[in-house]
């Protein structure tokens, strides 16, 4: 049992099946928690978790004795995760096989020790019909779901850090038919095994050796899926240069793919793109030409009191003056009724999408 700051719980480093140490040492409890899905641990070895309503904190026995017992621990977790953490490279991100992510920043980055941040991903990923019962949409909205991913659009996941958009992907990629050849990238792995898909291939970065060779990107890696035959191509994560070499594999027939973006609404999506691109030398209008062809729908995600939910379905158009547009078809505030825009009839013909409100629509 997980108790607070006053209490304690019992831990230590646990053998696995192997009879070797466990890699997450005093917090293998806690990793293996069903409730738990975020551990921090500070310079001075405070460990705090949050079980779905915020971050609180809790006393380990045995726990971490000083900042040099965090250091240590967070270079011998990264290690084990096939990441390099010193002080030549004082920051990693690193995950292990089942998506379990680590982030370590060392000191002088932080003020002592390291400070450690593990997301655990769910131990049994629910499907878009579970997702809609604890409240992610509307239950109408389950078909529109399914018509995108059936009619093999290409859907851009948004929201904030947290607001459930890896979840998301899961669950649609859960719908693809076993036939259809995924092929995802991801700068750390998070998505993990899609149940039951077996034609399935998983790419992750790798870092440069310690004589700063044999480094592999985003970049690199998104090249090389097609390449690799896809039906479907998965970004983890747009947030740099790839996002050129994506938009141009969106562009070439390669239907029904899918990514994730940090934005904080339908409408802000395209700075976010345009921002990105910069990086990957595409002006604005170039951009905006590819992202209209890329993406066939955005689906946003927020957070709210622990509460994850679609606020907007969009799309991205282009204005006369060539910028990028988003707009929200449909909304949905978490409780009550959806909303529907103007452009939701045309959006909804376009995917094979019948539902009450598409008649209703304007």
């Amino acid at each position: 049992m997980i108790r607070g700051r006053e209490e304690s719980l019992e831990g230590s480093f646990p053998d696995d099946d192997s009879g070797q140490p466990a890699i997450f040492g005093y917090l293998d409890g806690l990793v293996s928690h069903p409730a738990v899905t975020d551990i921090a641990v500070t310079g001075q070895g405070d460990v705090w978790i949050d079980r779905g309503s915020g971050m609180e904190e809790v006393l380990l026995r045995p726990g971490f004795t000083g900042p040099r017992a965090v250091r240590d621990f967070a270079v011998q977790l990264c290690a084990q995760l096939g990441r390099r953490l010193d002080d030549a490279r004082p920051m990693a991100d690193a995950s292990s096989k089942e998506g379990i992510r680590v982030h370590a920043v060392l000191a002088p980055l932080v003020s002592e020790g390291a400070a450690i941040s593990i997301r655990l991903p769910n131990r049994h990923p629910p499907g878009l019909e579970e997702l809609a019962a604890a409240g992610l949409c509307p239950s109408s909205w389950l078909f529109i779901l399914r018509a995108l991913v059936v009619n093999r659009a290409s859907i851009l996941v948004t929201g904030g850090t947290g607001a459930g958009k890896t979840t998301l992907l899961r669950a649609l990629l859960g719908m693809c038919p076993q036939e259809q050849r995924l092929v995802v990238v991801e700068e750390v792995r998070e998505l993990g095994r899609i149940a039951g898909h077996r034609n399935m291939v998983s790419l992750a970065v790798r870092e440069s050796n310690v004589e700063g060779v044999g480094a592999v990107g985003l970049v690199d890696l998104v090249k090389a899926t097609l390449r690799m035959r896809p039906d479907r191509i998965i970004l983890g994560e747009c947030r740099g240069e790839e996002i050129a070499d994506l938009l141009r594999a969106f562009n070439s027939g390669h239907r029904g793919g899918m990514a994730t973006l940090h934005a904080d609404s339908v409408e802000r999506v395209p700075v976010r793109l345009a921002t990105l691109g910069l990086l990957a030398g595409l002006q604005p209008k170039a951009l905006a030409a590819l992202a209209q062809g890329a993406f066939d729908a955005v689906i946003h995600l927020e957070r709210s009191g622990g509460h994850r939910h679609i606020a907007q379905i969009g799309r991205l158009t282009t204005a006369a003056d060539g910028r990028l547009l988003g707009e929200a078809v449909c909304a949905w505030t978490g409780r009550g009724a959806a909303a529907y825009g103007t452009a939701w009839s045309k959006f909804a013909r376009r995917w094979g999408i019948v539902t009450s409100a598409s008649a209703s629509a304007p």
